[in-house]
């Protein structure tokens, strides 16, 4: 049977050739780059804390808090060159950067509405959670000095850096490999389900895998990686902005009076709403799944799930 198939291959034109290999699913590299980009977290991780014991840096100074917020860049960073790499990918296939405006206004519109309505939610997971043993994790802790001038150096780590390197991961390889072979509604939720998971935090898992899908769906309706990167950015801007205006109260919370809250949050269910709508409306079609595509992805992506649910589960019990 094998000498047959050789055979048959060698009588394959170039294009027929090119053709079979479309036809198998893609959707592994995604589950490689997931993969990857958990093992070398954990390993960036260990050694930035080997580093910070060794340099004497303490658990509650700005600089520790830094150094753990560039581990994950990193890590990215170098899973996904070494899958584009080893996989052959051409870069212009995973990073598509045009897109007509309109969509940059539409990110503009879900992030409102993933901020302060969607957001919502962490409220009672948290709660759920607590009566289940976790211990919440204090908001402070979250974040450096953002007082003055340090405001530039925390919107690079924490708003720019994550909004490039996670969107590279998540809403470019990740999602660019498992669209053409898991369709268009699995790969929104299994792009939301690793970006939630790689955040390993308990009280916000269902905001960020409803932010993750929010990301990956004007993803795969712009064709371009922008508008979800703009939408990272303006989050995570968003929160170290308020923070620094010390608009948090010591849970977290947005301070606000309960009219402008209510008014608020109206506001931005609408906008989300019609956000989502005026995507939906662009009438794209769905891409279906390939056979032994979601097998491939998740055979491929065992190794980061397992070890990112590992620490998912000690933030949970550990935490606080």
């Amino acid at each position: 049977m094998e000498n047959n198939q050789n055979n048959t291959d060698e009588f394959m034109t170039n294009e027929e050739i090119a053709m079979r290999q479309v036809q198998k699913p893609l959707s592994h590299a995604g589950g490689f780059a997931f993969s990857a980009a958990a093992v070398l977290f954990v390993v960036v991780a260990s050694v930035f804390t080997i580093i910070t014991i060794v340099a004497g840096i303490e658990e509650n100074t700005d600089a520790y808090t830094y150094i753990n917020y560039l581990a994950a860049p990193v890590a990215i960073t170098a899973a996904v060159f070494i899958t584009m790499k080893y996989k052959k990918i051409g870069f212009k296939s995973m990073f598509p950067l045009k897109c007509k405006p309109k969509y940059f206004l539409i990110a503009v519109l879900l992030i409102f509405g993933l901020l302060f309505f969607v957001g919502l939610i962490d409220a009672p997971v948290l709660e759920f959670f607590k009566l289940l043993g976790y211990k919440e994790r204090g908001a402070d802790s979250y974040f450096p000095n953002v007082s003055g001038g340090w405001i530039v150096l925390a919107l690079l780590v924490m708003a720019v850096m994550p909004a490039v390197f996670e969107e590279a991961l998540f809403r470019g390889v990740i999602l660019n490999t498992c669209e053409n072979s898991l369709g268009t509604i699995r790969t929104v939720c299994v792009v939301g389900f690793c970006f939630s998971l790689f955040h390993s935090s308990p009280e916000q898992t269902v905001y960020q895998f409803i932010a993750g899908c929010a990301f990956a769906y004007i993803a795969i309706h712009s064709g371009s990686i922008l508008p979800s990167v703009f939408m990272h950015f303006l989050n995570n801007a968003l929160i170290v902005i308020l923070r620094a205006c010390n608009l948090f109260d010591e849970a977290g919370s947005l301070i606000m009076s309960q009219t402008a809250f209510i008014i608020v949050t109206v506001c931005a269910a609408l906008s989300f709403v019609g956000a989502i709508v005026w995507l939906v409306l662009d009438k794209k079609p769905l891409k279906k799944c390939q056979k032994g595509a979601v097998k491939a992805f998740f055979l491929y992506a065992s190794v980061g799930i397992g070890i990112l649910g590992l620490m998912w589960i000690m933030s949970f019990f550990f935490s606080g």
